[in-house]
């Protein structure tokens, strides 16, 4: 019962420490309904194939053209958030601790930092389209780990840091995902539209260099006297050095060994680019 009752104090001790200003925010009040979303996901992960697997691939082309172009526009949304309020509240690339004021440029920097999380959330449909369409190739570790890392890596974000040192790592990423959700958009109208995608292959090349950039900017705050939490920031270099790793690993093998070899991971084709470890192959 000890035991129980120390959980029980850090758990009130960790929920006290949060920034009081997102208390009341939807999800924000207590990790539990987050937890339970990145569950409900695995568990779909794990089971969703099984249902699908003697039923026919869902045709949901509609579908996705309304939800990559829905997701191109929040991106933007949130990239200029960020990069325009960094901007107007004088944020510091090498040292920029968090604004726990009310002022309006500091609640403004929360907001956009809340919805970045809950476009991660948002973005779980990613691998839900990918399984009803029966493309389960595209379903794989680095995918499922990113996806479901990045929710709880948000919410301890927003919780503890909304602002601050942070918005890089997600201004970046908004950057990324509004070129990378332009593409899948397109191609989601169909093989006609690959003549006007001629720009897929510089895709992968920027998803790798935003993590290169993340642990630049990153090591500079490490290594400069500044009071945002270095907790913090080593979980964060950590993080983009495993997806260094992972997607770097998933590049080589992809992109640099024979097409019998590639075939494991997915078909490289013309049509091919990668978004967090997967493929995109053109939509059908």
């Amino acid at each position: 019962m000890a035991v129980f009752a120390q959980i029980a104090e850090f758990y009130d001790w960790m929920m006290d420490e949060g920034d009081p200003r997102v208390e009341t925010w939807l999800l924000m009040k207590s990790p539990l309904p987050s937890a339970l979303i990145v569950i409900g996901y695995l568990f779909t992960v794990w089971l969703s194939p099984k249902y699908m697997a003697n039923r026919e691939a869902f045709k949901l082309k509609p579908v996705l053209v309304v939800y990559n172009f829905a997701l191109v526009i929040l991106s933007f949304y949130m990239f200029y958030e960020f990069l325009v309020t960094s901007t107007l509240a004088g944020y510091s690339y090498r040292c920029q601790p968090v604004d726990y004021s009310n002022s309006p440029l500091a609640l403004r920097m929360a907001a956009v930092c809340w919805w970045f999380f809950f476009s991660k959330i948002i973005e779980l449909l990613d691998t839900l389209f990918f399984i009803l369409r029966k493309k389960n190739n595209q379903v794989t570790f680095l995918h499922v780990y990113h996806h479901s890392t990045m929710i709880v890596n948000w919410w301890l974000g927003v919780k503890y840091i909304a602002g601050g040192q942070s918005f890089f790592l997600a201004m970046v990423n908004s950057f990324i995902h509004t070129v990378m959700y332009t593409y899948y958009g397109l191609a989601a109208f169909g093989p006609h539209m690959q003549k006007y995608l001629w720009w897929k292959k510089y895709m992968t090349q920027l998803q790798l260099m935003q993590f290169f950039a993340v642990m630049i900017h990153t090591g500079i705050n490490l290594a400069t006297d500044c009071s945002f939490p270095q907790g913090f920031n080593i979980a964060v270099v950590l993080y983009a050095l495993s997806m260094i790793l992972l997607f770097g690993n998933f590049y080589r093998t992809s992109y640099g060994q024979s097409k019998r070899k590639k075939k494991q991971y997915g078909e490289v084709d013309q049509n091919g680019i990668m978004e967090n470890g997967n493929l995109l192959l053109k939509e059908e």
